[in-house]
């Protein structure tokens, strides 16, 4: 996420970070440099000729502090100005005092607005808000259907009508099923088009006055830059958007519409969408997202995640296990493997952390993304009995999981000599020499 962007705010910040002194000609020379950085991620000119100002008149003339150095101090006020550009504070979904709360989901077709829909309404349940989804798109093929096995997936109600066109209709009886239902929220997934008419207008402006919303909230492509920002403003104007949900963050998007769209339309991002799966629906953190545009890293969001997606009683019993006389077996590995496999790609993971190389992030994006499936097959063409004692796998029976798994003899013999080292590590990890030398670990 935002890894062009970052890398070149990063090494325009670095040429003045270190020094004791800033002229108004050095601080004027760098901001020209983030000003035309901003410009190529396809932020709004207006947006990053405001930016550059409010950094310049709080930047020039920055006295030497005992503490921190001038360098030091622009950074941190870059950092400053970035929030208050991304919208300041966290914006979440304003829930009605009697429920239930109705939330309009817009936007044009092929910016992921069936999946959001989805993505939201699971979030939504796992924070007891008790969601409930109402197909409305009656114009794109498949989408009712869509919705529905969607629906499924998340685990909550659906209401849909395939083959009616009475958008109003379809929505006021879904509002009626989500009563009887006793859900707490009614997230409608409204028609979209290719792009932005009157007659789509017009049906949005219907459909609200006749099933008063108390959130609207546009779903953008966060790659399109600028486009999303237009898009944005058109919506707002007709309907009066109430927050934006970002798609397709988890690629490098230039960070145009993230840093724009809300000082365009006033409208906070809420959301942004981070992958394919259902899960991958993040709450929209202004701090944080600046903090990873400057690769200060996210450790906050990183360990949010680890605690929604991992098994904590599962991860106590292998740490244990790990540092004991007996070690990890591959019956352990395996079950490690799938347990990252809940975190997303590694790529992301290691953009959360500061300070992280930007070398070694482009090894792992440019590294096989089917490299852990490779080795989770390797493992699951093992016996039982392998798993549980390595020390078996001779010769022979290396080449008939080589075969099993579809994979080279050799990544057979290097990942059981990885999991040999790996081992060697987790042992010594009771010691600080130990734990200095795992931090360090080849695996």
């Amino acid at each position: 996420m935002f890894d062009e962007l970052s890398e070149k705010l990063s090494a325009a910040l670095g040429q003045l970070r270190g020094r004791g002194v800033l002229t108004e000609e050095a601080v004027k020379d760098g901001l020209r440099t983030i000003r035309r950085i901003l410009l190529e991620a396809d932020v709004g000119f207006e947006a990053s000729r405001t930016f550059v100002e409010r950094v310049e008149a709080k930047a020039v003339g920055l006295p030497a502090l005992k503490t921190v150095a001038p360098g030091q101090h622009l950074v941190k006020i870059v950092y400053e100005e970035l929030v208050a550009l991304l919208g300041e504070q966290p914006a979440a979904i304003h829930f009605a005092s009697v429920p239930p709360t109705i939330v309009f989901l817009v936007g044009l077709q092929g910016s992921g607005k069936t999946t959001t829909a989805a993505k939201l309404a699971q979030r939504l349940a796992r924070e007891q808000k008790a969601p409930f989804l109402v197909a409305a798109d009656v114009y794109r093929p498949a989408a009712v259907d869509q919705l529905v096995l969607l629906a499924g997936r998340a685990g909550v109600g659906v209401h849909a009508e395939p083959g009616s066109t009475d958008v109003v209709g379809i929505v006021r009886r879904g509002v009626e099923a989500a009563q009887h239902a006793r859900a707490r929220t009614v997230l409608v997934d409204t028609a979209g088009r290719l792009q932005i008419d009157a007659e789509m207008m017009g049906e949005l402006v219907a459909l609200k006055d006749a099933v008063p919303p108390h959130e609207i909230l546009l779903v953008a492509d966060g790659m399109t830059g600028q486009d999303a920002v237009r898009i944005a403003q058109g919506f707002h104007a007709a309907v009066g958007l109430t927050g934006v949900v970002l798609t397709k963050m988890d690629g490098d998007a230039r960070g145009g519409a993230a840093l724009t769209i809300y000082a365009a339309t006033q409208a906070p991002i809420k959301y942004i969408g981070v992958g394919e799966a259902l899960d991958a629906l993040e709450p929209f953190r202004p701090d944080r997202i600046a903090g990873r545009m400057l690769a200060m890293g996210d450790v906050l969001s990183l360990v949010e995640k680890a605690e929604q997606s991992l098994d904590r009683e599962k991860a106590e019993q292998l740490a244990k296990k790990a540092v004991s006389k007996q070690g990890l077996d591959l019956e352990d590995f395996l079950a490690s493997l799938r347990e990252m496999h809940k975190l997303g790609p590694m790529e992301s993971l290691l953009g959360m952390l500061p300070g992280m190389n930007r070398d070694v992030m482009k090894a792992v994006k440019a590294a096989d993304p089917k490299r852990l499936k490779h080795v989770e097959a390797i493992v699951l063409a093992m016996t039982p009995a392998e798993r549980r004692t390595p020390g078996l796998l001779d010769g022979s029976r290396r080449a008939r999981i080589a075969r099993g798994a579809g994979r080279p003899v050799q990544e057979v013999n290097r990942l059981l000599a990885q999991f040999k080292e790996m081992g060697k590590f987790m042992k010594g990890a009771k010691s600080a020499k130990g734990l200095h030398r795992l931090g360090r670990g080849a695996f």
